[in-house]
């Protein structure tokens, strides 16, 4: 028999990398549900989530409203800085030039993300923003945080707008 004081309550969960990809794999559901590009974001700040966004190009028309902007843009507004040295980032798939060069600027601490993207992704995937020789900020960067469940995620909204587009074509 289970004793009372042995249940966990969502206050004492163990707030480590799993924990805060979930809170940024609920926003890539977000997305989804608005018929974008299913990727999620979160910042992390002593512990504490204190920013979260999804995509939003097609809604908005705005080919920078990337999860990762979103989040990062919020965060600073929140901390009343543009400098998030003592933040952390975790989003569902690694970050374009545009997201990853955004990172490099607002001085992040760390980058986590989940599926990596060896086409498009500036945090090792295609190329590493993180760690440029001259740059003067460089960040920690680890990748495959709930990896499965992320890249199952794109591959059902791809393989389903795919379907989408085959059956108009079909009309």
């Amino acid at each position: 028999m289970l004793n009372i004081f042995e249940k966990r309550f969502p206050s004492e969960l163990n707030r480590n990398d799993e924990y805060y990809m979930s809170h940024a794999y609920n926003q890539a559901l977000i997305a989804w549900e608005k018929d974008e590009v299913p990727v999620g974001a979160v910042v992390v700040q002593a512990g504490q989530i204190i920013a979260s966004a999804h995509n939003q190009t097609r809604r908005t028309l705005d080919p920078t409203a990337h999860a990762e902007i979103l989040a990062i843009s919020q965060a600073a507004k929140y901390i009343g800085d543009w400098r998030l040295n003592e933040c952390k980032l975790y989003v569902t798939k690694e970050p374009c030039p545009m997201c990853s060069g955004a990172l490099v600027v607002s001085r992040i601490q760390g980058v986590y993300f989940g599926l990596n993207d060896p086409k498009m992704g500036c945090l090792g995937g295609a190329i590493n923003l993180s760690n440029l020789p001259s740059s003067n900020h460089k960040f920690k960067v680890k990748g495959g945080i709930l990896k499965k469940e992320t890249h199952a995620l794109l591959n059902a909204f791809f393989e389903k707008k795919r379907a989408e587009k085959k059956e108009k074509e079909a009309h």
